[in-house]
Formats: C-alpha cells, sequence, structure tokens
C-alpha cells in the first residue's frame, strides 16, 4: 500500500522534515469514515506514525547529554491541515506522530489514538511490517483509565454543541440552522460513550457496531435534549461498568515498552548499542533454577 504522506509528496503539497518520506509505518482514515456514518472520501483526516532517525529517538548516539548544553529539537507530530489536491478533488488534513509518542498517547488510552488501531480494515491506508505489528497488539494498551479520558471527551464534546458558534455561511452554522444545535459535536457525545462500553466489557473495540444510530443522530432525528439525557444515563451505567470492568487499572506499561522495542527493532536492526535492556526478575530466576537442576543432576 503506497504511503498518502508519499503522494502529497511527489504533488509538492506538503513540507515534512526530509526524513518522513520512507519512515511512515501507519496510515488510516479518521472521522465519520472509519465509523461507518459516511463513505465521502473527499475530506481525508489521515493520522499516522513513523520512526524517525536512529539519534533522535536515542539522542545519545549522536553525542548529546540530557540537560546539558545544546539540545536538539525532538520530533512529536508532522500536522498540516486543509491540504488541497485538486486532480482528485479531496482535502486533507494529516497528523503522523513519532512512534514514541504514538505509543505514549495510546498508552494513556487517547481517545483519537485508540481509534486509530481499531478502525476497520477499508481505513487502513498503509500499514508495513511495523505497523501490522502494532495492530496485532492493540489491546494491549486497553485498561480502565480509558473510561477518564473518554468521558472528558465526550464532556468536551457536549460543551462545544452547547456553547460553540460556527462561522456564518458554514456548513456547520447551515446545520444549526437546519436542526438547531451541531449535530455532529451530538454524534461524537455518543459515539465516545458507546465506545468506552465497548472497551469496559469486552476489552476490545468495533466502531462501526452503532453506525445506525449514529446516522440517524446526524439526520437531525434526535433533539439536543435526548442527547444530553443520553449522556447522563449512561455515565451513571459507565461507572459501574468501570468498577466491574476485567481491565487492568493501569497500564503494563513494560509490556508496552517491549512492543515498542521491537518495533524499533525491525526498523533500525540490532539495539544493543542504544539502549541497555532490563531482564525481567522471572526470567533471572527461571535461568537460576535451570542451572540449579542441571547441577543437581551433575552431583
Amino acid at each position: 500500500m503506497s504511503s498518502v504522506v508519499d503522494y502529497l509528496l511527489k504533488r509538492g503539497l506538503i513540507s515534512p522534515p526530509s526524513f518522513l518520506k520512507s519512515n511512515v509505518h501507519y496510515e488510516v482514515i479518521m472521522g465519520s469514515v472509519a465509523y461507518g456514518v459516511s463513505s465521502d472520501t473527499s475530506d481525508m483526516d489521515v493520522y499516522g506514525f513513523c520512526v524517525p532517525p536512529k539519534h533522535i529517538v536515542f539522542p545519545h548516539l549522536a553525542g548529546e547529554i540530557l540537560g546539558f548544553g545544546r539540545q536538539h529539537k525532538r520530533f512529536d507530530v508532522f500536522q498540516q491541515h486543509h491540504i488541497k489536491d485538486e486532480p482528485s478533488r479531496k482535502q486533507y488534513d494529516l497528523s503522523i506522530y513519532s512512534i514514541i509518542k504514538f505509543f505514549s498517547l495510546c498508552m494513556d488510552n487517547n481517545p483519537n489514538m485508540i481509534d486509530s488501531l481499531f478502525v476497520p480494515r477499508r481505513c487502513v491506508l498503509h500499514s508495513t511490517q511495523i505497523g501490522e505489528h502494532v495492530r496485532e497488539h492493540r489491546k494491549e494498551f486497553l485498561h480502565k483509565g480509558a473510561w477518564h479520558k473518554f468521558r472528558g471527551y465526550s464532556y468536551a464534546q457536549i460543551h462545544k454543541m452547547k456553547t460553540k458558534t460556527p462561522e456564518v455561511g458554514s456548513a456547520r452554522y447551515e446545520m444549526v440552522q437546519k436542526f438547531g444545535f451541531d449535530v455532529k459535536f451530538a454524534y461524537n457525545v455518543v459515539r465516545l460513550l458507546n465506545e468506552i462500553e465497548q472497551i469496559l466489557i469486552e476489552g476490545d473495540l468495533d466502531l462501526e457496531r452503532n453506525r445506525e444510530q449514529l446516522k440517524s443522530i446526524r439526520r437531525g432525528e434526535w433533539t439536543e435534549k435526548q442527547i444530553i439525557d443520553y449522556f447522563e444515563t449512561k455515565e451513571k451505567s459507565l461507572e459501574e461498568l468501570y468498577t466491574k470492568s476485567n481491565l487492568p487499572h493501569s497500564p503494563n506499561e513494560e509490556r508496552i515498552k517491549t512492543i515498542l522495542l521491537e518495533c524499533l527493532e525491525m526498523h533500525y536492526g540490532s539495539l544493543d548499542k542504544a539502549i541497555k535492556l532490563r531482564v525481567p526478575i522471572d526470567k533471572i530466576i527461571d535461568d537460576i533454577i535451570g542451572k540449579l537442576e542441571i547441577i543437581k543432576k551433575q552431583l
């Protein structure tokens, strides 16, 4: 699968860091297309991650001492919005994260990052062996802290629905004139609550499961009061689910770090000179027991 970054670069429409072109490992379509609410791909909200050069991830390899002297600029994300590609009649919003930042946000259960790992296969635009490795282990990022993140994002959408005034003449302005409130913010309130419900119960996420419900909201078939009532009712039931959920309370940082290092090894090769890996205590004990067993047999 060809990279969106590569395509836009060839057309001279973006100006990312020079290393980005050949180091993107994952790109997906987000937004209403990923949630099964729209099939219109004229607006492409693209998220993904790349692996920066080794000296950016491990600055000590370039002689940098953290906190001493001139510190080199870190790379977290390349973002460019409203990229118009006239031949295809598409407009792109592009966010390509460093794999380090991407993993950190996923480990925090940031809703946008978590969603990007669970998009339907049809929404995966570009994925290498490293991208597939991360998708394969995507459930390992999930933990009960997701409830706090998703609820916070849902609160924010309600606040915008109640207070944000769209620009006169814009599509959102016309929407508010037609329905009396912003149905895009409204459907995102419901979507986020449905997603966290799945996560807490199943430890998994199907972004398209409630698409018919979300479509009805976008068609204006729900009132603003119904949205607020749904939120208040769902919030109470989700509080109970939170306490009953079998998900871990917090992320397994060591396990996620291992997955990250596996990805970096796939990209760079050996990390022997870059990082000293800690051997898990369980492995040390198993090795000691194994050696004692050998000694016993020899006696």
